[in-house]
């Protein structure tokens, strides 16, 4: 500030505002020049150098608005040098204000924008949001920037912004009256995304009982994909007060349980040896963790085992399990082992025992 309380004792300028005022503006101007040349030259070259992509994005965006905002303080200190006529004394500075708000609300806009590109470009790629919740959450992000920076701009030009809050208030009660089921399954799906409860191409299970893929999150609604190639369609607002087994989470694979019964008489230890080369002969039987052989009950027909064991993909469940039983029947015939069933004897009296039962029963009578 030296300098500019040089400037005001030179004797030439003590009765010229207006010159003041223009060199003043020059010497900012000469100094946004210099921080667009140090940006340029020297911050872009620093950061092409560096891994980080990141940060050649900030500079690009930060570097028009920086060189402006050192002009634009150039022009506020020449306003302030000295009083102006109405309305200028009034419409100058906020105008200058105004422009430079417009600015950096521009440049954050583009910066936002490119984060939540960044962010949730990736999070859809993997298939947590749906491309509909992903495209509304973007928009409804950068309208909330927007709202926020016209704010702003209205107070400083200070208008009175009770009147359009009380008026916001009132239409937001209507809104939120007459689409409260529209707004329940939004925030719905809102909360689904950020607890990452589940993604598309996962296995879920509701406790209503529906058990398939998942195969869209939307705005209003999640969709599944049963068994049965059936779509499913289940509101965000039903889905996300749910109790929801994800069986492709926290890893993809899924363990499987193959109950099995063998005659009493059998060899335990033959039995489970041959269960276990069943599941360790399966491609699709995953090596770690080991197949393992419990034994569950002495049943009224049968010793009952379970063979347990971990498939790759929970939609592979169904088709393993047939597998297995039928390699587990053909191997438990090649070794000689029972597979039995329940057996009920009958005892048919002839009709000349009924008689004699009937006359004993007579003459005991």
């Amino acid at each position: 500030m030296a300098f500019f309380d040089f400037i005001n004792q030179i004797s030439i300028l003590q009765g010229n505002i207006l010159l003041k005022r223009l060199i003043v503006i020059f010497i900012y101007a000469f100094l946004a020049k210099a921080v667009d040349i140090f940006v340029d030259r020297v911050l872009s070259r620093i950061a092409a150098k560096t891994r980080i992509k990141s940060d050649d994005k900030l500079i690009k965006y930060f570097h028009a608005p920086l060189c402006w905002t050192v002009f634009g303080f150039g022009v506020l200190h020449s306003l302030a040098i000295g009083p102006l006529s109405d309305p200028w004394q009034v419409i100058l500075p906020q105008a200058t204000k105004s422009f430079l708000l417009v600015l950096w609300l521009i440049a954050s806009i583009r910066i936002f924008n490119w984060m939540v590109e960044q962010y949730m470009t990736g999070a859809h790629e993997k298939g947590k949001i749906g491309k509909d919740l992903f495209m509304v959450l973007k928009n409804v992000l950068r309208v909330t920037v927007i709202v926020a920076g016209l704010i702003w701009l209205l107070s400083i030009w200070q208008i009175n912004l009770t009147p359009l809050f009380a008026s916001a208030g009132i239409a937001g009660i209507a809104v939120a009256l007459a689409a409260k089921d529209t707004l329940a399954n939004f925030f719905g799906g809102i909360s689904i995304f950020m607890d990452n409860a589940y993604k598309v191409g996962e296995y879920i299970i509701l406790d209503s009982g529906e058990r398939g893929e998942v195969v869209e999150i939307g705005i209003r609604s999640t969709r599944i994909k049963t068994r049965d190639d059936v779509i499913v369609t289940i509101p965000n607002s039903i889905i996300a007060n749910s109790k929801i087994i994800n069986e492709s989470a926290p890893i993809p694979r899924f363990r499987i349980r193959v109950p099995v019964g063998v005659a009493y008489g059998s060899d335990i230890a033959k039995v489970e040896k041959v269960l276990l080369t069943v599941a360790e002969a399966s491609s699709n039987i995953e090596k770690e963790p080991e197949p393992r052989v419990r034994l569950r009950a002495f049943a009224d027909s049968s010793v009952n085992f379970e063979l347990l064991c971990w498939v790759k993909d929970p939609r592979d469940k169904g088709l393993e399990v047939h597998n297995l039983l039928k390699a587990v029947y053909k191997a438990f015939t090649e070794h000689d082992i029972s597979i039995p069933f329940p057996q009920r004897d009958i005892h048919i009296k002839s009709s000349q025992e009924q008689s004699f039962q009937e006359e004993k029963t007579s003459a005991y009578s």
